[in-house]
């Protein structure tokens, strides 16, 4: 009946929350408690809810009963089940009061909010570095302990991020996945495709304050900018010279090590600058070399 007259006659003294149903009580209670008296047989964690602990089960029986009628993608638990709809139905029903936009998962939300209030709760413990996610936190910590967990089966190099080794694993296989939809070129990274298409464009939408020149890209900008102020802001560590550009730093520093990483696969000669090697395949093309 207390469905009907709305009556709560549980009431939890420790937050003052209150409850309609004594069972709905004690289920709360319990996250002031921490009382966990649902274990799993095969692992022995323990969990408030016994639908937490049936849940669980399916990581160890690997049963996914949840199936996606649109692309046959399966799942263990409804919930994600029910996210996943979301990427076909185009369901947002989770909006954004300050500005209105929408989102399929109220953790997104969540996310998005923070932009609005500024907040970044995650700190770096070494350097106080603050973060908007949790996961990049994770990744800025890395900068500190020089860890790559993240290492290619092909070559061997290792990388702090995964993200970066994906990149990577492109030199090996070749894959360019991002298209020009003018001229038909392919890249690597999406960054680059961005680049490529201000060419055909003509926009040139960064400008130089000093001196009134433009230019497609904000680091092109940067870069410009130091013309002006003389800055070199990376030096090579062996013989102490500066430049402007970290990239006319790692040429130089191929210099000291005699390192030609840029391989001919038709003859077997090596380069310092990719740019030198497309020039050298150009030999055996007889193609006219694109650096965009």
């Amino acid at each position: 009946m207390t469905v009907h007259t709305g009556e709560k006659p549980y009431s939890c003294q420790t937050c003052g929350k209150r409850f309609s149903q004594r069972a709905h009580f004690k289920l709360h209670m319990r996250t002031h408690t921490g009382e966990k008296p649902h274990s799993c047989h095969t692992c022995g964690k323990s969990f408030r809810f016994h639908s937490s602990l049936l849940r669980h089960m399916t990581v160890h029986t690997g049963e996914k009963p949840y199936s996606c009628q649109t692309c046959g993608k399966r799942f263990s638990q409804r919930a994600h089940f029910k996210l996943h709809m979301r990427t076909h139905t185009g369901e947002k029903p989770h909006s954004c009061g300050t500005c209105g936009k929408s989102f399929s998962r109220q953790s997104h939300l969540k996310l998005h909010m923070i932009t609005h209030t500024g907040e970044k709760p995650h700190s770096c413990e070494t350097c106080g570095k603050r973060f908007i996610q949790q996961r990049d936190m994770k990744v800025h910590m890395i900068t500190h302990t020089g860890e790559k967990p993240y290492s290619s089966e092909t070559c061997g190099k290792s990388f702090s991020q995964q993200s970066h080794l994906k990149f990577h694993m492109r030199i090996h296989t070749g894959v360019k996945p991002y298209s020009c939809e003018t001229c038909g070129n392919r890249f690597m990274q999406r960054s680059s495709l961005s680049r490529h298409i201000s060419i055909h464009t003509g926009e040139k939408p960064y400008s130089c304050e000093t001196c009134g020149n433009n230019f497609r890209r904000q680091n092109d900008l940067k870069v410009h900018m130091r013309t002006h102020t003389g800055e070199k802001q990376y030096s090579c560590e062996t013989c102490g010279k500066g430049f402007m550009q970290r990239s006319s730093l790692l040429r130089h520093i191929l210099i000291h090590t005699g390192e030609k990483p840029y391989s001919c696969e038709t003859c077997g000669n090596s380069f310092r600058q990719r740019n030198s090697l497309l020039r050298h395949i150009s030999i055996h093309t007889g193609e006219k070399p694109n650096f965009l």
